[in-house]
């Protein structure tokens, strides 16, 4: 049951009490920002950390870009990015990696990322493609989606689409 589901019937979930928590309202206020598409909680069940909500009402959030290209690929930088963002207070993390082992590369900012992680799966299916030889004008929307659902597994708490 996603978030929005148990906000609609009524229940709060242990993210919605932890967005509550942090922002310092009640739990219902978040239960019914939920409800209404007001408030989202980007937080995919392969990953865990503390839940922190977006939207009206809340406070602002600090998303930190790391990654790396073909031209300059260090996983321990990169993790290291990772770990001086979040020390500096940024809510969430957004890979945009590449170049590299990107499956590797994301897994490990994961496994690592006390906070929410996004990426931009366009950036790898454009990379797949043109890796099989294939132009980018021949990437297909199941090959977005295939990489939407391989990143899903891989613990991604939300997208740029």
């Amino acid at each position: 049951m996603t978030q929005l589901e148990k906000a609609r019937a009524g229940k709060i979930s242990t993210a919605m009490r932890q967005v509550a928590e942090y922002e310092g309202v009640a739990a219902e206020e978040i239960r019914d920002g939920v409800a209404r598409g007001r408030i989202v909680i980007p937080r995919n069940i392969n990953h865990e950390f503390a839940a922190r909500g977006i939207g009206k009402g809340l406070t602002t959030k600090v998303n930190a870009n790391i990654g790396t290209s073909p031209s300059h690929c260090d996983l321990e930088e990169g993790l290291e990015k990772l770990d001086t963002a979040v020390r500096a207070g940024a809510d969430s993390i957004m890979d945009l990696s590449t170049g590299g082992d990107i499956d590797l590369i994301l897994r490990q900012i994961i496994a690592r990322s006390p906070v929410m992680v996004g990426t931009v799966p366009l950036y790898k299916s454009a990379g797949r493609v043109l890796a099989g030889g294939r132009s980018c004008a021949e990437l297909s929307g199941e090959d977005i989606f295939a990489e939407i659902e391989n990143q899903a597994r891989a613990g991604v708490d939300f997208i740029t689409v």
